[in-house]
Parts: structure tokens; sequence; C-alpha cells
């Protein structure tokens, strides 16, 4: 079974707002995320707060959620990664981006798929996504991994571990640009939003 960990802690200083609230298909892009990855039932889902963690939460009450907070968002994304990881159970950790409102549920249950495949063949395989040759997410740790992301020094993410283990690393070419699309700017959430 996996842990999908929903990275929801940061303060959005590139868009100059909280991202997670502005709305996208008639709810707050945050709930829209969430309600994807649900709907792949892919495990248990795990999100992660920070930055205004109150009104973060408020937008996702009554979901089956796991809401853990880390109190060390501001120090960077693999903190967050941290407290998500820590808090999980199962074989392994979806690590899923808050603002990817693109990737829909059966992009996400493809990709568990493939890891229930392989992590047959190898115990410590790590999944990304894949497309038009370049790399995205969500990425899919085995809990093998579990101690080294818990003692990961980079602040800003897992990049490095993937690099440093290529005999363990599965790219899967998906049918979408989806896994490349976040919303770090406000040209980008015009973009989302024209996309719905």
């Amino acid at each position: 079974m996996l842990t999908a960990i929903v990275l929801a802690a940061g303060s959005s200083r590139r868009m100059g707002r909280n991202k997670l609230l502005l709305p996208y298909g008639g709810k707050p892009l945050l709930a829209h995320v969430v309600r994807s990855v649900l709907s792949a039932h892919v495990g248990s889902v795990i999100v992660v707060t920070g930055y205004e963690a109150e009104r973060t939460e408020n937008i996702l009450k009554g979901l089956e959620i796991t809401l853990v907070y880390n109190p060390h968002f501001e120090e960077g994304m693999t903190s967050t990664i941290q407290t998500g990881v820590a808090a999980a159970g199962g074989d392994g950790y979806m690590i899923c981006l808050s603002d990817m409102a693109l990737i829909d549920p059966d992009e996400y249950r493809f990709l568990k798929n493939t890891f229930n495949k392989q992590v047959l063949h190898d115990k410590a395989c790590i999944i990304q996504p894949t497309h038009d040759n370049q790399t995205g997410n969500p990425v899919i740790f085995s809990a093998a991994w579990r101690e080294a992301i818990l003692e990961h020094a980079e602040p800003e993410g897992c990049k490095s571990i993937l690099r440093a283990h290529p005999e363990n690393l599965y790219q899967v070419e998906m049918r979408s640009a989806s896994i490349l699309q976040d919303v770090d700017w406000p040209d980008d959430y015009d973009r989302l939003s024209r996309s719905f």
C-alpha cells in the first residue's frame, strides 16, 4: 500500500498570495488536487500544511485525509517531505505537489500500479513520470528510502537521491503534459484557469 503525501506548506512567494486557496473549477486549488488524489485510491492520504495552516486545513474539512503540520516549512520543501514521510506508513510514498491541478485520478492510479509491479522486482524502486523527455511529478519512493529521505540535508527536495541511484530509478512515460504543469507565477494560474 502507498501513502500519498500532498505538500501544502509553502508560502507561494512567487504568486504573491496563497495559491492553494485560489479558485479552480469551483473550489480552492488545493481541494481540487486532494480530491483527485483521493479519487485515485492510491492508499492513505497525508496533507502536510505550514503557511496559513488554519486556512489551508479549513478547505479540506470532511475529506478522508490525515493533516500534519510542518513547523519548519520556511526551511524548504525537504522539511515538508520529511514531515509527511515521518507520519506515513506503507510500502512507498507518492510525493504529490499541491498545485498540479491537471493531473487526473487515472494518472495517479497508473503510477500507483506501475510502482506495485516494479516493487516486486526492486524493493528500493523509485518511479518518476516523464513526458516528451522531461521529468515531472509525482515521484514515488519505495519505503526502502525512508531513512535516506528523513536524513536528507538539501532544502529543496530529494532530486539528488534520484541522481545518485539510477539503478533504482524507473522513468514512466505519461500520456499528457499534466505531470509537468505546476502553478508558481500569476501567468501560470491564468493559463490554468483558462484550461478548465
